[in-house]
């Protein structure tokens, strides 16, 4: 036991020593060349190296056979060049801590333990999640269109729990055109693009609905030019977040049918579904196959958790594969600067995550896919 925790502390160490803000290319694809030699050491077997607009991601293909199991997880992170100094890697008192280590080098590392020696296995590490994935969206559907079942290494939720339920995200911007005129000598020949961007804001706003769980958040906001002209321009950000794909499609529906309120506006909306919700049913046998694999080994069994940000995973949900997310460590603090991981969770989480791969793999029990 000692020994595979040193394991992995030390092939973590090695990822969290190199920094890969998604923003960075060059930083990126010095992470994939780290990222490849870590996980080559471990599996056996060389990455395939993908680059798409510049971007650098890595696709093992495990064993022989048709692969059942796509293994998902990403190596860029959010946390610009030079973190490290103010943020570096430590192990204390059994909290290990370092910039991107819970987001998600951990569940990278995880990964490699777990699906070592395995068959049928296929595991695809992005460089451009935490971005959107705007470059590895198309890949990973392709991926999980093949598979059995999808398990992403997302970090978990608060306590260990599994992220069975995402909340889908659309982004949009309201774009709003008036006519400009003098504010002091002739407002009235004036259409004001500010009023008309409030009466938007608020009609966009009403939108949400607190017991469907559905946001629908105006977010920044600019019009006008100087302070003494009628505004003839503006816009807003609109961030929209559904547990459901009926819920996102009525959200669109109703942002891209606005009209303008005041005569002479224009009003043009920009924008769309971002990710697909990751649904309830989509990872529902999934998490009963973790608890029982888990009171099978003696380990802790994790609960669950419906979470609001998005992941890969609600890409891979979206085209119908069973998909269970927040595979990875357990830990805290994402993003932030007490970003940490409990180092005495990952030889179990681990143990769980081999097993439950063993018995995808094995055929013996069929998922049904949601789509």
């Amino acid at each position: 036991m000692a020994d595979v925790l040193g394991e992995l502390l030390a092939d973590l160490r090695v990822l969290v020593e190199c920094e890969s803000p998604s923003s960075d290319l060059a930083a990126v694809a010095r992470s994939a060349d780290v990222v490849a030699r870590v996980g080559t050491a471990r599996l056996g077997v060389t990455p395939e190296r993908i680059v798409l607009d510049g971007r650098t991601h890595l696709r093992w293909r495990l064993g022989t056979g048709p692969s059942r199991v796509l293994l998902l997880g990403h190596h860029d992170t959010v946390w610009p060049l030079g973190s490290l100094a103010a943020h570096p890697f430590t192990v204390e008192d059994g909290v290990l801590r370092g910039p991107g280590c819970f987001d998600m080098k951990a569940g990278l590392v995880m990964a490699f333990h777990a699906a070592a020696g395995l068959d049928g296995v296929t595991l695809l590490v992005t460089g451009d999640e935490e971005l959107g994935s705007p470059s590895s969206r198309e890949l990973i559907e392709e991926e999980a269109r093949s598979a059995v079942a999808a398990l992403v290494l997302e970090a978990s939720a608060d306590g260990g729990a599994l992220k069975t339920e995402r909340k889908g995200v659309s982004l949009y911007e309201v774009r709003v055109t008036g006519r400009a005129a003098h504010a002091g000598l002739e407002p009235e020949k004036g259409v004001n693009a500010t009023l008309e961007l409030a009466h938007q804001v608020l009609a966009v706003s009403a939108l949400a609905d607190q017991e469907a769980g559905t946001t629908v958040t105006p977010t920044s906001a600019r019009a006008g030019t100087t302070t003494n002209t009628v505004p003839a321009a503006g816009s807003f950000a609109v961030d929209v977040r559904a547990r459901t794909a009926a819920e996102q499609e009525r959200v669109h529906r109703a942002i891209t049918a606005l009209s303008p309120v005041l005569p002479g506006a224009l009003i043009e909306v920009a924008g769309g579904v971002n990710r697909p919700p990751l649904e309830a049913v989509a990872s529902a046998a999934l998490h009963q196959r973790v608890r029982e694999t888990a009171q099978r080994l003696g380990l802790p069994v994790p609960g669950s958790a419906s979470v609001g940000g998005a992941s890969d995973g609600n890409f891979t949900a979206g085209v119908g594969t069973p998909t269970l997310d927040g595979l990875g460590a357990v830990g805290g603090g994402a993003h932030a600067a007490d970003e940490h991981v409990l180092v005495d969770e990952l030889v179990g989480r681990t143990a769980l995550l081999r097993a439950l791969v063993e018995e995808l793999v094995a055929h013996d029990r069929p998922l049904t896919r949601t789509s």
